[in-house]
C-alpha cells in the first residue's frame, strides 16, 4: 500500500521542495519555538478548563452544558482570592493571542513535513500523522473562533461554546500524543544547538561574538531523521537569531496591545480588544458587555413601580430601591471579569447577600437563583453556590464608585460576588431566590 501510494503522488507535490528552501528550517529552531509552546499551552489549556468549571457546572448553566463523560469534577468554585477569575480568564485570552506568532512561525518550521508524500510509510509514522492533523487543525480553529469571539464576530454557524470546549479537548489530546512522540526529538536538538561552524548571530549566548553577523554566513543544519532540513537550501534572507527576534517581537507588540484589557491605568493601550476600553465618563465609565438597549430593558422597567422579590418556600419580601437603601449599606472594591478577557476592579456599595438571605427567612443558603429583568439570553439568570451567597463582600449593588449604576451597568440593582464570572453578575436583577439546604 505504501509503495503504490509512493508511486501515485498528487499533481504538483513533487515540485514543492524547490519551493521551501530556507536553510533556517531544522529541528534546533522548531524545537526552539516548540519548547515556548510546550510552555505556555498547558498554560492555556488549564486557565480554559478552571474558566469553564467557575461557570458552575454542577447547577447546568456552564456551556456546554452536557458534556458527556468529558465532565469536569465538580466543586465548589472558590471566592478567594476575589482576583482568581480575573487572572485565569485575562491569563487565558491573553496568553492565547499573544503565543499565536509562535504557533505561526513553528507552522512554518516544519510547513514541507505537512505536504510529505505518501503522508506515511508505516502503521507507526501513520498515527503519528493523525495526531499531527488534529494538533495543527485544532489548534488553529480554537484560535480563529476565540479571536473571532473576542470581536463578537460569529461568522460561524454553530454555537462556540460548544465547539471551543471540545475543540480544546481534541486539541489538548493531540497536544500530550505529540509530545510523548517529540519529546526525545526536542530535547536532543536543543542540546545540540545551532548548526556548529555557524556565525556567532547564530550561535547565540554571551561570548559568542559581535551582535548581527552577516546573513550569507547562516548556514543549514546537517541533514535529520524527520526531513525538516531542506534537500536544496537557498540563499538565508535572515539569521536564526533575526527569526527568533521577530516572532517575540510580535509576541511582544500582542501583548502591549492586549494587556490593557486586564490593568486598569493601562485601558487604552487595548486597541485590539473594542470591549477593553472605557464605556461612558464619569464613574459608571468602565466596560460593558451587554447594554439595556441590547438587553430590551427599558427605562419604564426600572422606573418607582421597580421591586425586589425575595423568596424562600413559601415566604416572600418585596422592596423597592429606597428600602434597600435604608439597610446597612457595605463598600467592597471588587473586579468584575467577562469570557472576552477583559477585566476591571471598581467601589461597589450595596446590601450583603447574605442580610438579604435573612431577610427572606434563609440566613444559611446553599444557593440563590438570580433573575435579571432581561427578558431572553444566555445569562438572564443565574445560580450562586453557597459560599457565593455568603462571603462578606458578596453584594447586591445599588451604586459604583459613589455614584448610582447606569442602566447600562444594572441600575437599579446588580449582583457582584468575588470571583465571579462576570455574566453571572447578573444585572438589572428583580427576584432572587434563596434555597435552603437540606437542613434548612
Amino acid at each position: 500500500m505504501w509503495r503504490a501510494l509512493d508511486r501515485r503522488p498528487p499533481p504538483g507535490i513533487a515540485g514543492l521542495d524547490r519551493r521551501w528552501r530556507s536553510p533556517l528550517r531544522g529541528p534546533w529552531l522548531t524545537s526552539v519555538y516548540g519548547l515556548v509552546l510546550l510552555v505556555g499551552l498547558p498554560l492555556v489549556i488549564v486557565t480554559g478548563l478552571l474558566d469553564y468549571a467557575a461557570y458552575g457546572p454542577r447547577f447546568g448553566q456552564a456551556l456546554p452544558p452536557d458534556v458527556g463523560w468529558l465532565r469536569l469534577p465538580l466543586f465548589d468554585w472558590p471566592t478567594r482570592p476575589a482576583w482568581l477569575f480575573r487572572v485565569t480568564q485575562g491569563l487565558h485570552v491573553a496568553l492565547g493571542i499573544v503565543l499565536v506568532p509562535v504557533v505561526l512561525a513553528k507552522l512554518w518550521s516544519v510547513i514541507p513535513k505537512l505536504f510529505d508524500w505518501p503522508p506515511a510509510r508505516s502503521p507507526a509514522q501513520l498515527l503519528e500523522r493523525v495526531t499531527l492533523l488534529l494538533l495543527v487543525g485544532g489548534i488553529l480553529f480554537q484560535i480563529a473562533t476565540g479571536v473571532l469571539d473576542i470581536q463578537y464576530a460569529y461568522l460561524f454557524g454553530f454555537d462556540f461554546y460548544t465547539a471551543h470546549y471540545f475543540g480544546a479537548w481534541v486539541f489538548t489530546a493531540a497536544f500530550v500524543a505529540h509530545v510523548a512522540l517529540k519529546l526525545p526529538r526536542l530535547v536532543s536538538a536543543l542540546r545540540s544547538g545551532p548548526p556548529r561552524g555557524a556565525p556567532a548571530t547564530d550561535r547565540g549566548g554571551p561570548g559568542h561574538g559581535r551582535p548581527g553577523g552577516p546573513v550569507a554566513d547562516t548556514r543549514p543544519e546537517p541533514p535529520d531523521p524527520d526531513g525538516l532540513v531542506s534537500a536544496r537550501p537557498g540563499p538565508a534572507t535572515v539569521t536564526r537569531r533575526g527569526a527568533l527576534t521577530l516572532v517575540g517581537g510580535l509576541s511582544l507588540l500582542l501583548a502591549a496591545l492586549t494587556i490593557g484589557q486586564s490593568i486598569d491605568p493601562l485601558r487604552r493601550t487595548a486597541l485590539l480588544l473594542p470591549r477593553g476600553r472605557g464605556h461612558g465618563p464619569g464613574p459608571n465609565g468602565f466596560p460593558v458587555n451587554r447594554a439595556a438597549a441590547a438587553a430590551g430593558v427599558r427605562d419604564a422597567d426600572t422606573g418607582p413601580d421597580w421591586r425586589l422579590t425575595l423568596t424562600a418556600g413559601g415566604r416572600q419580601v418585596a422592596l423597592d430601591r429606597a428600602q434597600l437603601l435604608g439597610m446597612p449599606q457595605h463598600t467592597a472594591e471588587l473586579p468584575i471579569a467577562c469570557v472576552e478577557g477583559w477585566s476591571t476592579s471598581q467601589t461597589w456599595t450595596g446590601v450583603r447577600l447574605r442580610d438579604l438571605a435573612a431577610l427572606a427567612g434563609v440566613p444559611e443558603p446553599a444557593s440563590a437563583l438570580v433573575r435579571s429583568l432581561e427578558k431572553a439570553g444566555l445569562f438572564n439568570r443565574a445560580v450562586l453556590q453557597a459560599n457565593q451567597v455568603r462571603d462578606p463582600d458578596a453584594l447586591l449593588a445599588l451604586r459604583v464608585n459613589g455614584v448610582d449604576l447606569s442602566l447600562d451597568h444594572g441600575y437599579p440593582a446588580r449582583v457582584i460576588v468575588p470571583a465571579l464570572p462576570g455574566v453571572h453578575c447578573t444585572k438589572w436583577v428583580h427576584a432572587i431566590d434563596f434555597r435552603p439546604g437540606s437542613g434548612g
